[in-house]
């Protein structure tokens, strides 16, 4: 465990503030069709009115709206399922930059699809971007994880839900109707996408390549070295070298770790649980069902502007992820996680009875705006940053690629389940809906409970060994009990 903390170098914030921008793009496209919503059904609607010679059926705009919000999902999908080919292949760095050139399509798409009269290219926009968000779900997380120092990888992969938040809030800010957000501009506010790649397309070629991936992955210790002088902002760079090398001699033991022996090994089986379930206490938290439907949810809950509202829901996301950044090295990965879920729960009960009681007490609106304030702010503090950089803390360099694979799939197939499912509960379960939420967030609150180590201050090595000893004293259990019943049947 490391005492001393390590400085912030110039090198170091620049490979992680450009790798953000990849992070800032899942945020900016998960936010942008929120607000202009009814402007982009209009246009749905006047395009079927040319094609058909009627208006658009109620049950086909709604379908149609949903496909649109969830495409994104389903190409996050098949992105984050690519991670490890990708970053094996090619390096963390470069596979970032590759991976722009789905950026540039899809804002083509997204941004023509006006002009050519054709929501289907909107939808196959968005398909794309989904792909290129579930790609960056992975590098980003896991770049940062790999050049930032063991006494600084929290606050730092704190930055990859910071960028997330902060692409949010600036969707939601260009979607006012004054700005972007109205008839003729809504195609730029999509197409906008294409700025921010441009910008990190310019930044990488200066950024660094993982020194871990150059050190174990290729064996260039002279490279890794460099890089890490630079990274770190001094030549004693002995440790870091060491504690690679070291990961590298038990790799060279476990080999790269595809996703089909990653589930049959029981060394893996915990760490890859808790993954999953992190990921899943994400999403179903029922954090996007307000970042994709919070208009329309507080039209409901009667308030007037429910724009600027939305607008302030993000500045609270914003506020409380910088709050986690420097918090989550203090308190802990586990014990913000923890508060994190039991806030939430609360808030969503406060929201449910807010919203049932809004018609008959005006002044309940206000508390639905504050419980959503108060719900986004309690995911911030642990669900919202914790789940994405922990997965890179609970593998080693072997399985690590593989295990980022499968819960980025896991937190993607998450997605698209609530952004596909959520407009039809609701219209089923209409202000109960978010008690569904509520019973899922204490399920995953038990289970970080008495399943999720705090990983806090600790080594690649040091969480992996703490793994590796529970397998192996499950593994000599299970072998007792065998044991233990051969005996009897030879009794017997």
């Amino acid at each position: 465990m490391e005492s001393n903390r390590k400085p912030v170098t110039l090198q170091l914030l620049l490979a992680v503030g450009t790798a953000v921008f990849g992070s800032f793009q899942f945020g900016y496209n998960t936010g942008v069709i929120n607000a202009p919503q009814s402007i982009i059904e209009n246009f749905y609607n006047e395009t079927w009115t040319a094609r058909y010679s009627e208006s658009i059926p109620e049950n086909s705009l709604t379908t149609l709206w949903s496909v649109s919000v969830s495409m994104f999902s389903v190409g996050g999908i098949f992105g984050s399922f690519s991670v490890g080919l990708f970053v094996n292949l090619l390096g963390r760095r470069n596979s970032m930059l590759l991976a722009n050139i789905l950026v540039f399509v899809a804002a083509a798409l997204m941004g023509f699809s006006k002009l050519a009269a054709s929501w289907e290219l909107l939808i196959i926009g968005r398909l794309v971007v989904g792909l290129y968000s579930g790609l960056s779900t992975g590098f980003v997380p896991m770049y940062i994880g790999e050049i930032a120092p063991t006494s600084l990888r929290g606050a730092l992969g704190t930055l990859h839900q910071l960028g997330i938040v902060v692409g949010i809030l600036i969707a939601q800010i260009f979607g006012i109707d004054s700005i972007m957000g109205n008839r003729t501009m809504w195609p730029v506010l999509l197409g906008f996408t294409c700025i921010p790649a441009v910008i990190q397309c310019a930044l990488l070629p200066f950024c660094p390549e993982s020194p871990r991936f150059l050190l174990i992955n290729h064996n260039e210790e002279n490279k890794a070295r460099s890089v890490l002088k630079k990274l770190r902002g001094t030549d004693d760079v002995g440790d870091d070298i060491q504690e690679m090398k070291e990961e590298s001699r038990l790799m060279a033991m476990e080999k790269q770790v595809t996703i089909p022996e990653l589930f049959r090994s029981p060394l893996y089986r915990q760490p890859l649980l808790i993954a999953v379930m992190l990921q899943l206490s994400q999403q179903f938290s029922g954090i996007n069902a307000v970042f994709y439907y919070s208009t329309s949810i507080f039209k409901k809950a009667g308030v007037s502007q429910p724009v600027y509202a939305t607008i302030g829901a993000g500045v609270v996301n914003t506020v409380f992820t910088v709050v986690s950044l420097f918090v989550v090295e203090r308190a802990g990965r586990r014990s913000l996680h923890l508060i994190g879920l039991g806030g939430m729960a609360v808030s969503a009960v406060c929201m449910t009875v807010a919203m049932s009681l809004s018609g008959q007490v005006p002044a309940m609106s206000y508390v639905s705006i504050v419980a959503i304030f108060v719900f986004v702010a309690f995911f911030e503090i642990g669900p919202g940053p914790i789940p994405w950089f922990i997965v890179a803390e609970l593998f080693s360099q072997g399985p690590r690629p593989s295990a980022v694979a499968v819960a980025g799939f896991s937190n993607w197939t998450a997605n698209f389940i609530v952004a596909m499912c959520f407009q039809p509960v609701e219209q089923l379960t209409g202000q109960y809906v978010f008690i569904i939420f509520t019973i899922l967030l204490v399920i995953f609150f038990i289970f970080t409970y008495f399943k999720v180590p705090e990983t806090k201050g600790q080594t690649f090595d040091e969480i992996s060994a703490g793994f590796r000893q529970n397998a192996a004293s499950g593994a000599d259990k299970y072998s007792q009990n065998e044991q233990n019943t051969t005996g009897s049947d030879s009794q017997l």
